[in-house]
């Protein structure tokens, strides 16, 4: 797969493409570019698939703009699974946002893109102010000669899905639901950061999560799988703030390996982990003492090991 900062890299080749922000790459998105792919066989053109760098939403109402399900690389990542042969990351910027909705079709659609055929959710929206809708683009695709197909929501439960569905499932630790929206394990991925040893001291050894900024589930306690050095390993991983030592603040992400790691790996501080949520095991909540909470910490190691000795490890390997 090739990915394309600036329009007019490379040979024009004709395209069929799906433009959009795409976050979390869930089974709505995977259906319409499973379709762009399989139309762009059909006619020998390239499957394109245009998403912004930064979100949009960060540019024109940062106060507002939501934790990204799949921030950067990880977005990437989840888009090549699809098939696509192109990944264009336009720059986002206020200069791009105020393109009219002929203009955006004609500067990114037709000249920079050379789309034969465009696949877009039945809400698509583009141009300044999201002025232009699907009608609009099917207008303008017979207007510049290309294909138009609006896909309709895909529903689950009743429930159109959407990033939105799933930012709300994973924010309130329902996994399984976000799992069924995603179509797949919701996973995170990281740098490993030093910790305080305060878990190594009092409680158990765990590795910790760099800060991280984009979307998390609620604060808790979670049945994980955890890859980090090219091995994957059953984990729980606590989710929160540390209350029965007193301390306060963003969450922090720690996971403790059920299996021991091999050795010298405590020390790869900077390097990558992913981090894949399986199942809730309960709230994190303050314990009066670091005994308590070492004794609880045993309880969660105990039924999490039953846990994993019945899953079909299959179904939840990371990704």
């Amino acid at each position: 797969m090739r990915i394309v900062r600036q329009l007019g890299e490379g040979k024009p080749e004709p395209a069929v493409v799906a433009v959009g922000n795409f976050d979390g790459v869930h089974r709505a998105h995977q259906a319409i570019l499973g379709a762009v792919r399989a139309e762009a066989r059909q006619r020998g053109a390239m499957a394109v698939a245009v998403t912004f760098d930064p979100h949009p939403s960060r540019v024109l109402r940062p106060q507002q703009a939501p934790p990204l399900i799949t921030p950067g690389n990880e977005k990437i990542r989840r888009l090549a699974a699809t098939g696509m042969d192109e990944v264009v990351l336009l720059p986002f910027s206020r200069d791009l946002s105020l393109l009219t909705p002929l203009e955006f079709v004609e500067q990114i659609l037709v000249r920079g893109l050379h789309a034969v055929a465009v696949h877009e959710g039945h809400n698509f929206r583009f141009g300044q102010r999201h002025a232009g809708t699907t009608a609009d683009l099917q207008r303008f695709g017979a207007e510049f000669g290309f294909d138009v197909r609006v896909h309709p929501p895909m529903l689950l439960r009743g429930q159109a899905i959407s990033s939105s569905a799933v930012r709300d499932a994973i924010a309130a630790g329902n996994l399984r639901r976000a799992r069924h929206l995603l179509g797949r394990v919701f996973s995170l991925v990281g740098a490993i950061a030093p910790g305080r040893g305060i878990g190594r001291q009092r409680t158990v050894p765990t590795l910790n999560l760099q800060h991280y900024e984009e979307l998390l589930p609620a604060a808790g306690v979670y049945l994980t799988r955890v890859g980090v050095a090219g091995a994957t390993y059953n984990a729980l991983t606590n989710v929160g703030v540390r209350p029965t030592f007193g301390e306060h603040g963003p969450l922090t992400v720690e996971s403790h390996l059920l299996a021991p790691p091999p050795e010298g790996l405590s020390a790869g501080l900077g390097d990558t982990m992913e981090i894949a949520f399986l199942a809730r095991c309960r709230d994190e909540r303050r314990f009066d003492t670091p005994d308590a909470l070492r004794a609880q910490i045993l309880r969660d190691i105990a039924w999490a090991q039953r846990y994993f000795a019945l899953a079909d490890h299959k179904r939840i390997m990371v990704g």
